[in-house]
């Protein structure tokens, strides 16, 4: 608590985040690959009760196709068609390198409402040597078999237009089954380089 005059006022926020220690389950590196799949129970992967939350890291994922975006699906069992429910919300700013353009707007074109299709998460990204993308996922409680399965997403991207362009997704799987299977891809083409790493909060 702090005071300005006879004003009392407090500047602690919450973490925008679970609290706890992450503990690194699996980390995999693309190389020219269609998708790269977390499977629970399957190459070492745990996405089950063992944590509350997980959390996808991406790190320098680059395309081999030019202008695409980035898009994930989940799956429930051991089933592995990507087509669960979701209705999500996504908004986005960028900034141009020429200081000309810049935004902050609702994504209408992007979001779902009870849709099974791939989720994007980025902007379109070029093939460039130097372009590619970074960011983060939060999967929350995936194996309640009560309550339907929240995720949030942020990412920056080098957009094709050579901007900067961070996106924020957030939504819900749907389905009252447990979400065991988490699938990443380009909308086209291959994940030409870079790393998915997947840890567990403990709490």
């Amino acid at each position: 608590m702090s005071t300005y005059g006879n004003l009392k006022y407090d500047f602690t926020f919450p973490a925008s985040n679970p609290s706890g220690s992450l503990v690194l389950i699996k980390s995999i590196t693309a190389s020219a690959s269609a998708s790269i799949s977390f499977v629970n129970g399957s190459n070492d992967v745990v996405l089950d009760s063992t944590y509350k939350a997980y959390k996808f890291v991406f790190k320098n994922i680059h395309p081999s196709s030019d202008v695409v975006e980035f898009e994930f699906q989940g799956d429930i069992g051991t089933n592995t068609n990507y087509n669960q429910t979701m209705t999500t919300t996504v908004f986005r700013a960028y900034h141009d390198e020429a200081d000309t353009a810049s935004g902050l707007a609702y994504y209408t074109a992007r979001d779902k409402a009870q849709e099974t299709s791939y989720q994007r998460i980025t902007d379109d990204i070029g093939n460039g040597n130097d372009e590619c993308f970074s960011g983060e996922l939060w999967l929350y409680n995936p194996s309640s078999t009560t309550y339907v399965k929240h995720f949030k997403t942020i990412t920056a991207n080098y957009n094709s237009n050579d901007h900067i362009s961070n996106w924020y997704t957030a939504g819900y799987f749907n389905t009252t089954s447990a979400i065991t299977n988490i699938d990443f891809k380009f909308e086209a083409g291959n994940i030409d380089a870079g790393t998915i790493s997947l840890y567990g909060l403990t709490t």
